[in-house]
Order: C-alpha cells, then structure tokens, then sequence
C-alpha cells in the first residue's frame, strides 16, 4: 500500500507516476473519499472530547450539594452524545474502509532507477552470464526429451487432474527433487539463510499483505471453507507474513528466509500461452527467498537477492541473463524488479525461471510490519524483498535442455551428483 501522505501531499504527480504502471488513479474519488474521513474523523473526535467534558461535569455535579438535578440532566446528556459517538464512529470507518479499498487496489510507485517502459519488449538488459552450447544434432524441447525417457507423463497427469499438470518418474523425479535440495543447502549453507517450513494454505489477511488480494483474486486456488483458505501461489505470501503485526528492533533485523513449497495458482490470465510442457502450471514447485529488512539497505540487498539466485544457475552450467523490469512489466507490489531468464534451445530465446524485487515498504504497510528506528524510538515500515532461488520445474527445463545428448540422455551438471547417487547421466532404463 503507498503511502498516504504521498496522496494527499501531490495526487497529482502520484497519478502521473501511476500511468507508466498502467493504473489510472481517480484523484477526485480518492480527494472525496479523504474528505469524508477527514470530516469524520473530527466529528468524533470533537463528540469524544465534549463527552468526557459532560462526564466530568456529571462527577462534579453528583459531588455538589444541590446539583443532583443537573447531575441527572448531564448524565441524559453522555448517552445523547454517546449515541451520537458511536453513529459517528460507524460512519467513519466505513469511509476509512471505502478509502482503504481504493488504496488497496493501487500499485507500488516505481523506483527512480526502473527503465520507463509499456511492457516487456521495453525491459533493459542488465548482463548476461554464459554462452548457449551449440549442438551438432536437432535439439529436442524438455517434452520430448521427457516423453523418449519414458519419466514425464502429461497424459497421466491430464487423467488426474487436467490440463497443465505433469507426472514425473524415475531419473526426472528424481532429478527434479535433488535440485530442490541443491538450491535449500546452497542458500543455507553459502548465503545465509534460515530454512523455513510454512504452511501452504493461508486465509485472505495473508494474502492481503503481499498483494495477491484483492487484484489477483482470479488466480488462487481456494477451498470451500467460511471464510476459504487459499493454497498458496508462491512462498512469499507465508514467508513474508512471518513479519506481519510485528515491530522488530534494529538488533533482530535483517531476516533471511528460504522455504522450499508447492505453489498453486490458476493461471487465469494466460490462456492460450505455454499450453506445452512444464513452463506454466497450476502447481509446481520453488524455492524462495524473502528478505525483511532496514529501509536503507532495502536496494543492496536486491542486488545481493539477485546475485544469489544467478549462483543456482552458474553452478548449474545454464545460460542465462538479468532483465530490469521497465514500468509498465512490473509486477503489482513491486518498486525495481529484476528477471533472471535462462536460455532455452528448443525455443532459441530466454524466458524467465526468476523474479527478484524490492517492494519498499509497500507491503509492510499492508501487513503492519515495521522496526523501531533506534535514531527516533518510533515505529517506521519495513522493507520487504522476494525472489526465486529457483522455480524447480524451470530449472529441470533448462537442465534438460541445455544439457541433453544426442542419444536424448540428460547429462546431470556435476553440482547435482551428490544429490543424484554419484548418477552422471538420465537415461531410458534397458527394456
């Protein structure tokens, strides 16, 4: 959530900023909607203040000789004004709740450093980091080389649950469980953070607090419950809510958490795209690292957080490059965004297998997270950041595909082989 004060200090150049995000603000809707608060809010602040005068005049009056009638009179007079306090108490937090559904629905402000842009095709390339292998034999994509291994089964998984689901076996599901492993004890062992199990269903404040609603709503997988939990779309959502209605001191911060989980989203805005194979799924599995932090080291550590997923791929052996989002590709929460996009043969181009951002105080706001400033004794907004390290079924993708044989084994990168028994290659187990 922004900040208000930068609402009502210049709307104005808030909406113009907002537009580069493809969010049109409604000044006069947000303006109209502060001035009923406003007024509200001192309306019953003023019955307050005149109530307790009432009542305090009711005590002196009881205690004064002679003053019983007046004592009486006064005392109709606190309930007029508490009946007229608490109307006034209702009609004010329903128009602080029309105000915070406005502001519910507006996007992070882009940091100053984010490229201006419509959409993708105006992301800036950052660096690139290894060369695509060129192969002397017609490349297969992950579905087919899958398929030939006899270990990737959409069909299966089609007669389970639908479209957009894969079963694995054998080498692949094993494969794809030892680079899960491999990216846990690598962000633990060599950056530092804390291994986090958390649960994959949560409830709608949970949600509320990194974004996801009420703008993604169409997206989650929920239960029928009342009220519904919501399986969770990314491990961001639990990982960054450990933080919520919480004041940390400067002591216990920063805090790193990883947690490998099953995500779960519906994908509603992507018909028609990567209906093929394992790049978009409604579950599938990452390893994530959120950071909670000081408000001044919030964009170091984005360069750390970034720096930190592009290991996985380095020592994975793949290709890859780092995008900063322009404006108008960021996600929602977002204020710099960073893409890692590995190469892929089979398509010839880079699609993403990691999003890293910084959402400032964004969701901090939302969750109610915050640090006391040792500098003020106050309570302030944290930072909160979130990336991938790594998407799992990405990372098998390119695993694949970068390093698949003529013979259409799958050379498993050195880094995995403790993880796989010492096995160097997948292949078609003999008939």
């Amino acid at each position: 959530m922004l900040d208000p004060r930068k609402l009502r200090h210049d709307p104005a150049r808030t909406a113009e900023v907002l537009k580069t995000r493809h969010y049109s603000l409604d000044i006069e809707r947000f303006e109209s909607l502060e001035r009923s608060r406003q007024e509200w809010q001192r309306r019953t602040e003023s019955l307050q203040a005149e109530r307790n005068r009432v009542s305090r005049a009711v005590g002196a009056a009881k205690a004064s000789k002679g003053k019983q009638h007046d004592a009486r009179a006064l005392i109709d007079s606190v309930a007029t004004l508490g009946e007229q306090l608490k109307a006034g108490q209702a009609a004010l937090a329903e128009a602080q709740a029309e105000l915070n559904q406005l502001l519910s629905e507006i996007p992070n402000l882009p940091h100053h450093s984010v490229p201006m842009g419509r959409d993708e095709h105006d992301n800036e390339e950052v660096r690139r980091r290894g060369t695509p292998r060129q192969f002397p034999f017609e490349v297969r994509d992950h579905v087919d080389l899958g398929a030939r291994l006899g270990m990737m089964d959409y069909e299966l998984a089609a007669g389970l649950a639908g479209s957009r689901f894969v079963v694995l076996q054998g080498g692949l599901a094993r494969l794809h469980r030892a680079l899960a492993q491999f990216m846990l004890d690598l962000h633990i062992h060599e950056h530092g953070y804390e291994e986090t199990m958390v649960p994959m269903l949560v409830n709608s404040r949970a949600l509320y607090g990194t974004g996801q609603l009420p703008k993604f709503a169409d997206d989650q997988f929920t239960t029928r419950d009342q009220p519904p939990y919501y399986l969770v779309p990314t491990a961001e959502v639990p990982l960054t809510n450990l933080a919520a209605g919480r004041i940390f001191e400067a002591a216990e911060l920063p805090l790193r958490k990883v947690a490998h989980t099953q995500c779960f989203r519906r994908e509603a805005g992507s018909y028609g795209k990567d209906t093929r194979g394992m790049i978009r799924q409604h579950q599938f599995e990452k390893v994530e690292l959120v950071h909670i932090v000081q408000p001044e080291q919030s964009y170091a550590t984005l360069e750390a957080l970034t720096g930190h997923a592009e290991a996985v791929l380095q020592k994975l052996e793949l290709p890859y490059r780092v995008v900063a989002l322009c404006t108008g590709d960021m996600g929602f929460g977002a204020a710099k965004t960073y893409d890692l996009e590995v190469w892929l043969p089979s398509q010839q181009r880079y699609r993403e297998i990691s999003s890293c951002s910084n959402c400032e105080a964004f969701q901090a706001r939302r969750m109610k997270a915050r640090w006391r400033n040792p500098e003020t004794g106050k309570p302030e907004p944290l930072h909160t950041l979130n990336g991938s390290g790594v998407a799992v079924g990405r990372a098998l993708v390119a695993v694949m595909e970068n390093h698949q044989n003529a013979d259409g084994s799958i050379r498993v990168p050195e880094v995995l082989a403790p993880y796989m028994g010492g096995c160097a290659a997948i292949q078609r187990p003999a008939d």
